[in-house]
């Protein structure tokens, strides 16, 4: 039987068990601290905070969007101004093949229009879009307008701008967070130049 590095003669049991238990050691380390960095990450109570935020904001939206839709927005529609089908109002720029096939020309849906390859302008679903944000917005603002007054905390924070530095800061400061500045003439106070004294006659 031929010898070589390989062959039984020469195979070390020990030695080899002993390699694979090394190699075994360095990767358990290398998973339990890509483990541990990865619970670090993904554990970390800001970014738990964040989700949870990310949920209640998704829930709360739904909330709102009920809000505009179910409530603000159908007694809205009985206003003599409003269409209750304002999103199907449109304006044909380019007419399709078969916009002249029926009884009366024309379409009576955006998507029928656009079936038929029609160049449309849909200016009802901008205003609707335009309108479900101002419902949505004025919404926002009864609920922070609500809150404020039950927690005595208001959310709507008052800005002003430093008369300084010019930057945004709270109407309630008094000195400015971004220049250091103090907002209620103290600065004023102590840089003011005395006045020279009277020469002698």
């Amino acid at each position: 039987m031929a010898s070589g590095p390989w062959s039984p003669q020469s195979w070390d049991a020990d030695g080899a068990r002993s390699h694979l238990l090394d190699a075994e050691r360095v990767v358990s380390r290398k998973v339990k601290s890509i483990w541990d960095g990865f619970v670090q990450f993904a554990l970390r109570d800001s970014v738990i905070e964040v989700a949870l935020g990310l949920i209640i904001a998704t829930a709360f939206t739904k909330v709102v969007n009920s809000l505009v839709s179910d409530i603000i927005l159908p007694p809205l529609s009985l206003l003599p101004f409003m269409a209750k089908n304002l999103e199907e109002k449109f304006v044909v720029l380019k007419k399709g093949p078969h916009y002249n096939s029926g009884p009366r020309p024309g379409y009576n849906t955006r998507e029928q229009a656009l079936t038929d390859g029609a160049v449309i302008w849909t200016y009802g679903a901008f205003l609707d879009t335009i309108i479900t944000f101002l419902g949505v917005g004025f919404s926002l603002y009864l609920i922070a307008v609500s809150y404020g007054r039950v927690s005595k905390d208001s959310v709507i924070k008052v800005t002003i701008k430093c008369r300084f530095c010019r930057k945004e800061i709270s109407a309630k400061a008094h000195r400015c967070p971004m220049c250091t500045s103090w907002l209620d003439g103290r600065d004023d106070e102590t840089t003011a130049i005395p006045p020279a004294p009277a020469a002698d006659r």
